[in-house]
C-alpha cells in the first residue's frame, strides 16, 4: 500500500453496494460519506429512525438508506439480518462502545462484549451469503491491553457474560482483541468452506469521535465528557482521517484475507493507511477457535 493513500484515491463506485454498522457518527459516518460521494450505494445501520435520518442528512447527496438494528438485542439483530435481501460488495462491522460502566445486554451479555463482538458475530453470520467481496471489521490498538485469562472456553464464556471482576478498559481491549481473533478464524473457515468474501481488520488510530464520550454520557459525568472531547480536539486526528484505514480495506485492490490496516504515523496513532500486524495473541488459533465456539453457543448463530 503506497504512502499517503487518501480518500481522493477512491475510484468511482457506481453500482457497488456497502453496508456499514453504526454509521450515525464518527468513523462510520465519515466512511459512509466518502463512499456515497464516489457514487456507491450505502446502507447504514442505526438504533432509531431519528438517528438514521439525521446521519443521512450529514452524509449529503448520494444513494443512502438505513437499516434499524440494535446490537445489544439479538432479536433486533435477527430482524435486521432478515431485511438484508440484496447482496453487498462490502460489509463493514464498525459500531461499538468503549469503556462503559458495567451493564448487560437484553440477552444477558456484558455490554461491551455484546456490542463490539457478539452482536456483530451474529449479524455477519446471518447475512454471510449476502457478502460478495469483503467483510471489514473495525478493531483498535487497544486490543493490546485485552486478554481472555487462560484462553479456555470457560474464561471466554465468563467474560462474555460479565462474570467476575469488571474492569472497563481491559474488557474494552478484550473486545477489540476478539475482533481480530474473529477475523483470523474467519479467514481459516473461508478457505475451508470456499466462501466468496475475505475478512479484513482495521484500526483507526486515535481519532476524534463520539466513542470516547459515550461512557461519560452513560454515567452522567458532564464535566468528564467535556474534558475528554476537548483533549480529542487537541490530540486526536479528525474522524475523516481516522476513516482512511476502513476505506482502504473497502476498496484498495489486491488485499488478502486477514490483512490488518492501521495509520502509518507515530505509534500508529494517526496518519494514512498501511498494512500492519497485531500482537501475537491475536493470531492464537486455539484461542480463536474457543472464542468462535463460545460465540456460536451464546448467539445461537452457526456459520456452517
Amino acid at each position: 500500500m503506497p504512502d499517503n493513500w487518501t480518500a481522493t484515491d477512491i475510484p468511482d463506485l457506481t453500482g457497488k453496494r456497502f453496508l456499514i454498522t453504526g454509521a450515525t457518527s464518527g468513523i462510520g459516518l465519515a466512511a459512509a460519506s466518502e463512499l456515497a460521494r464516489r457514487n456507491a450505494q450505502v446502507v447504514i445501520t442505526a438504533r432509531s429512525v431519528e438517528k438514521a435520518r439525521e446521519a443521512i442528512k450529514k452524509i449529503g447527496p448520494g444513494l443512502v438508506d438505513y437499516l434499524l438494528m440494535d446490537l445489544t438485542d439479538l432479536d433486533s439483530v435477527r430482524k435486521a439480518a432478515a431485511r438484508v435481501d440484496r447482496a453487498f460488495d462490502v460489509v463493514v462491522l464498525n459500531a461499538g462502545v468503549m469503556a462503559t460502566p458495567f451493564m448487560k445486554t437484553t440477552d444477558g451479555f456484558e455490554l461491551q462484549m455484546g456490542t463490539n463482538h457478539l452482536g456483530h458475530f451474529a449479524f455477519a453470520g446471518l447475512i454471510k451469503n449476502q457478502i460478495k467481496d469483503r467483510l471489514v471489521v473495525v478493531s483498535s490498538f487497544a486490543h493490546k491491553m485485552g486478554n481472555f485469562g487462560d484462553n479456555s472456553i470457560d474464561s471466554i464464556n465468563n467474560m462474555c457474560l460479565g462474570i467476575g471482576k469488571y474492569q472497563k478498559w481491559p474488557v474494552y481491549g478484550s473486545t477489540k482483541l476478539a475482533n481480530l481473533l474473529f477475523v483470523a478464524e474467519l479467514e481459516r473457515l473461508r478457505i475451508t468452506n470456499k466462501w466468496s468474501f475475505i475478512p479484513i481488520a482495521v484500526h483507526p488510530g486515535y481519532s476524534d469521535t463520539n466513542l470516547q464520550a459515550v461512557a461519560s454520557q452513560m454515567r452522567g459525568a458532564a464535566m468528564e465528557e467535556k474534558v475528554t472531547m476537548a483533549i480529542n480536539k487537541v490530540l486526536a486526528q479528525p474522524a475523516k482521517q481516522g476513516a482512511l484505514p476502513t476505506l482502504a480495506a473497502c476498496v484498495y485492490p489486491g488485499l488478502i484475507g486477514a490483512s490488518f490496516i492501521g495509520p502509518n504515523g507515530f505509534l500508529e496513532m494517526r496518519g494514512t493507511p498501511k498494512l500492519t500486524r497485531a500482537r501475537a495473541l491475536a493470531y492464537d488459533q486455539v484461542l480463536a477457535k474457543n472464542l468462535w465456539t463460545v460465540s456460536e453457543e451464546l448467539t445461537k448463530v452457526s456459520w456452517n
